[in-house]
C-alpha cells in the first residue's frame, strides 16, 4: 500500500488525510501541536459557496479575482469556486454542524468583498467545528496520528530531486526520527506568529514548513502579502470575526460616528481603521444595535472574547479594535496538483500558494481553499505514489539533523533568542505591516541579518533531552528569521502597492503587469527574487 505523509494536523491537512485515506493510501499525520488546536479554529466567519439562485459562481470568481489585485489565477479560482458547492455538501455529510435558516437550510452571511450572501456558517465557530468534524472522521477510519513530531527537514534525494519523508524532533523523548513515505503533503499552516503579539495567531504560526521546503529545494511566492485582519481586539489581538461585520455591525471613530464601508475588501477596511487611529487614537466595533438575542445566537464567541479580554460586554459596550496580521496569502509555489517543484512534495492550505488569493484573500475563501484543494490534493498526492513509489534510497538527512540537534546544545545562549523575537514582531509590525516604505524595509533587513549572524550565541538554556520546549522555540525562532529575510527581501523588490502590500512610496496597480513572485535559494546561499509574467 502507498503510504503519504501529511505534516500537519489542521483543516488542510485533515481534508487531505481523509482524501488520501479514502482513496487507498496509507496515512501518517505528522504534528507538533495536537490537532484541534490547528490555526483553523481562528476561522469563525464561514466557506463561501454558490448555494442560491440569487447568486452566481461567476460572481463568485469575480470577487475574488476583484479582491485578489490582479494575481489571482482565474482558472485555479473558478476550480475552486465550481467545485465549493460540492465541498459544502461533503462537509454536512460528514457532519459539520452548520447554522439553519428559518426554512432549514444552510444559513449564509455576507463577508468583505462579497456580493452576496454565500459564506455558510456554524455560528461564529466555524473553524472551529470543522476542525473537530474532521479529526473525529480521521479517528474513526484509524488513521494514524503522531502528535509532539517538530518537524526539522524533509528527506530529498538529490539526484532525482525527489522526496522521500522528513525528519522530526519527537518533543516528547528528545529523538530525531524519520518518517519515509511515498509522497508528502506540507499542510502547516502560515507564518503570521512572525509578527508575535500582533498577530490573530497562535504561536505555533511560525512557518516551519516553509523553511523547509524552501530549505529542500521548493520555491516560495508571494511572501511579501500577509493580510491584517481589520477588527482584532486592541489590547490582545484576539480576532473578532468579520461576522460581526457581516451581521451588521459598525465601524465607529472615536466619535462614535461610521467612516467608512464596514464590508469593503479586507485590505481597504485595514487601513482606513489604521488611518483613523492615527488621526484619533481609537476604533471601535459596535454591534450593540443587533441585541442581545442575536448576539447570543450568532455571535456567542464574539461577546465571550470580548468579555474575558477586554472586559466589556459588546452588548452595551463598544468592542476597541485594531488592524493585526492574520493570513499568509504567500506560500510554497504549486501546480495544479498541487505539487511544488520538488517532485512528490505536495502543499496545501495557508502554508501553499494555490495563486486563490493573490494579494488579497477574499473573506470566506480560506476555509473553501483547505477543503477543496485538501480534497483535490489527497487524490492526486496517492496518485503519484502509486506511479512512483519511494526508492529505498540510503540518505544521510536522518544523521545531519541528529548532529544539528547535538550541536544546538553547544550555542552559548548570551543572547536572550526571546528579546529579538519580539524586538522582530514589533518592527515587523511599524515597518513590514500595513504600510510600508523602502527606508523601513532596508533597516528591517538590516536588522534580520544581524540576528542571523547572531544566532549562535542565543542557544537555548535547557540543555535537557526530554520535552525541551525551549530547544524547539529556539528552532522556530531560526525558522521566522529564515523567512522574514524573505518576506523583506519580496517586499523591497515589489516596488508597487497591490492589496495587503501598501507601500507609501509607490503607485497602486490592480493589473498583471508586475506579475507573481517567486523567492528560493541559489547554491551560494545568497536570496534570489524574480517576478514571473
Amino acid at each position: 500500500m502507498s503510504k503519504v505523509l501529511i505534516i500537519g494536523s489542521g483543516g488542510a491537512g485533515l481534508v487531505s488525510a481523509l482524501s488520501a485515506f479514502e482513496a487507498g493510501a496509507e496515512v501518517i499525520v505528522a504534528s507538533k501541536t495536537l490537532p484541534t488546536r490547528s490555526q483553523t479554529s481562528m476561522a469563525q466567519g464561514g466557506m463561501n459557496a454558490v448555494l442560491s439562485s440569487d447568486d452566481t459562481i461567476e460572481d463568485h470568481i469575480a470577487d475574488t479575482l476583484r479582491s485578489s489585485a490582479g494575481l489571482g489565477d482565474e482558472k485555479q479560482i473558478a476550480f475552486m469556486c465550481e467545485k465549493a458547492p460540492e465541498a459544502i455538501t461533503w462537509c454536512n455529510r460528514i457532519g459539520l454542524p452548520f447554522s439553519r435558516d428559518e426554512e432549514g437550510q444552510i444559513a449564509r452571511r455576507r463577508l468583505g468583498g462579497a456580493s452576496a450572501p454565500r459564506a455558510c456558517y456554524a455560528q461564529d465557530y466555524t473553524g472551529l467545528k470543522l476542525l473537530h468534524t474532521l479529526y473525529d472522521q480521521c479517528l474513526k477510519a484509524g488513521i494514524v496520528f503522531k502528535n509532539e513530531r517538530f518537524l526539522l527537514n524533509l528527506i530529498v534525494d538529490e539526484e532525482t530531486n525527489r522526496v522521500l519523508g522528513a525528519t522530526f524532533l519527537h518533543i516528547e523523548t528528545g529523538d530525531v526520527e524519520e518518517i519515509r513515505a511515498d509522497a508528502v503533503i506540507m499542510a502547516s499552516g502560515g507564518y503570521g506568529a512572525l509578527y508575535g503579539k500582533h498577530s490573530t495567531n497562535s504561536i505555533q504560526a511560525t512557518g516551519d514548513g516553509l523553511a523547509a521546503a524552501v530549505r529542500a529545494g521548493a520555491k516560495l511566492a508571494d511572501m511579501e502579502f500577509i493580510q491584517f485582519h481589520p477588527t482584532a481586539l486592541k489590547g490582545s489581538s484576539i480576532l473578532i470575526s468579520e461576522s460581526a461585520r457581516g451581521a451588521g455591525g459598525y465601524l465607529v471613530d472615536a466619535e462614535g460616528d461610521r467612516f467608512t464601508d464596514e464590508l469593503a475588501a479586507r485590505d481597504v477596511v485595514a487601513r482606513a481603521i489604521h488611518d483613523e487611529m492615527n488621526k484619533s487614537g481609537a476604533v471601535y466595533l459596535d454591534i450593540r444595535h443587533l441585541g442581545e438575542e442575536f448576539i447570543n445566537h450568532e455571535l456567542p464567541q464574539e461577546r465571550k472574547l470580548a468579555q474575558i479580554y477586554e472586559g466589556i460586554d459588546p452588548v452595551h459596550d463598544l468592542i476597541p479594535i485594531k488592524p493585526a496580521a492574520h493570513y499568509s496569502m504567500g506560500g510554497i509555489e504549486v501546480n495544479e496538483t498541487c505539487m511544488s517543484s520538488v517532485s512528490g512534495l505536495f502543499a496545501v492550505g495557508e502554508c501553499a500558494n494555490h495563486k486563490t488569493h493573490g494579494a488579497n484573500r477574499l473573506g470566506g475563501n480560506s476555509l473553501l481553499e483547505l477543503v477543496v484543494y485538501g480534497r483535490h490534493c489527497g487524490e492526486e498526492a496517492l496518485e503519484y505514489a502509486l506511479k512512483r513509489p519511494v526508492p529505498d534510497t540510503p540518505n544521510l538527512q536522518l544523521a545531519k539533523d541528529t548532529n544539528f540537534i547535538r550541536g544546538v546544545m553547544y550555542f552559548t545562549n548570551q543572547i536572550d533568542f526571546y528579546q529579538k523575537q519580539e524586538m522582530l514582531a514589533n518592527i515587523f509590525y511599524n515597518n513590514v505591516g500595513l504600510v510600508r516604505d523602502d527606508m523601513g524595509l532596508k533597516a528591517v533587513l538590516g536588522a534580520i541579518r544581524q540576528m542571523q549572524k547572531e544566532l549562535p550565541f542565543m542557544g537555548p538554556r535547557d540543555k535537557s533531552k526530554i520535552c525541551n520546549t525551549n530547544l524547539v522555540e529556539f528552532i522556530e525562532f531560526g525558522n521566522k528569521i529564515e523567512l522574514a529575510e524573505m518576506i523583506v527581501v519580496s517586499a523591497i523588490s515589489r516596488v508597487e502597492s497591490r492589496g495587503a502590500h501598501y507601500r507609501i512610496d509607490a503607485p497602486a496597480r490592480n493589473d498583471r503587469m508586475f506579475g507573481a513572485h517567486t523567492i528560493t535559494w541559489k547554491e551560494d546561499g545568497v536570496l534570489c527574487a524574480d517576478f514571473i509574467q
